[in-house]
């Protein structure tokens, strides 16, 4: 039952992984995995706790939480926060509008780093919650890690948490403005490094193109970036796509498959909008489960009058190493 929805995409892999080995556009992607249920979700993150349950946890209402037992049918769950953070009134006005989680599991407990804001304003913040369990409910806030206001030229959401090689802790963030960013973190607290350098990963050539949503992990000698570009959040109308970098080094630079630099508006895409129903695929995070990958986002689809959704497909690496989905 865990791996149903294979067998709905298995025959596309061949054609994605030629058509990625070649460096060409695809023309039609897989189809999402099988999910169904409660999976109207915007931004999502996707765990497997230690007694086997899945948890999602998305965007607004104390980060919303839907669980499963077999990764297709999901129930809804609650919030992580039910009651959200204070410090989040500041930055959304609501304690309750609390965006973007992403959710590991370091050193014997889950942190779940998430942000708060209202739309086209970077006066924002990045905050962490801890959990013993992973369970919806179960987590204890812990305030504000990184904030940013009109005084920067960033802007502090889109949280994701990578341990590299060397067992040092980076936070990944940011949403148009100057692009994505990273700063150092702590592992001893969860919170900011001594190391207060902000260090720029990826960018557009205009300010008026977006790219968010970074969310980095690491394949063989490589780190990969992939981040969201374009417009969210417009139903039908949204523009939507997974893009990818690589770097050897977890700080970059990032250049995408042609060599083009991150920061320089470079960028591979790995999914976009296709077929029949799906528009504006992104929010994207990648779940190890097991021996594979899974890429999970979210999507728009058109034959359910544009309604956001929960996507999952798998996430293979061609010959060359580079990530495409099937």
């Amino acid at each position: 039952m865990i791996d149903l929805f294979r067998g709905a995409v298995a025959a596309a892999v061949a054609v994605t992984a030629v058509a990625a080995m070649a460096g060409t556009a695809l023309a039609a992607y897989p189809e999402p995995g099988l999910v169904r249920g409660d999976i109207g979700v915007h931004d999502p993150t996707m765990i497997r706790t230690a007694d086997g349950t899945y948890y999602t946890y998305s965007t607004h209402n104390g980060l919303e939480a839907r669980s499963s037992t077999n990764r297709i049918d999901f129930a809804g769950a609650g919030a992580a926060l039910p009651n959200g953070a204070s410090w989040a009134r500041a930055y959304s006005g609501d304690a309750r509008e609390l965006w973007a989680p992403d959710v590991s599991y370091q050193g014997g407990r889950y942190l779940m780093y998430h942000s708060a804001s209202s739309f086209g304003s970077n006066n924002s913040a990045i905050g962490l919650a801890i959990s013993d369990t992973g369970r919806p409910g179960s987590w204890r806030d812990r305030g504000r890690v990184i904030t940013s206001s009109s005084r920067n030229d960033y802007n502090a959401i889109d949280p994701q948490l990578t341990v590299d090689a060397e067992g040092r802790w980076w936070l990944a963030f940011g949403s148009w403005w100057t692009g994505i960013k990273m700063i150092r973190i702590d592992p001893a607290t969860g919170n900011r490094h001594s190391d207060r350098t902000v260090r720029s990963l990826a960018s557009r050539t205009r300010t008026d193109l977006g790219i968010e949503a970074p969310h980095i992990v690491r394949h063989g000698d490589f780190y990969y970036l992939f981040t969201s570009w374009d417009l969210c959040c417009r139903g039908s109308a949204s523009t939507y796509r997974i893009m990818v970098g690589r770097s050897r080094s977890i700080t970059g630079p990032y250049t995408d498959r042609g060599g083009r630099a991150l920061t320089g508006g470079g960028g591979t895409e790995v999914l976009a909008t296709h077929g029949s129903r799906v528009i504006g695929p992104g929010g994207q995070s990648v779940l190890r489960d097991g021996d594979q990958d899974l890429l999970v986002y979210h999507y728009y689809d058109r034959a359910d009058g544009g309604r956001h959704k929960l996507g999952v497909n798998h996430l293979g690496f061609d010959s060359a190493g580079w990530p495409y989905v099937w």
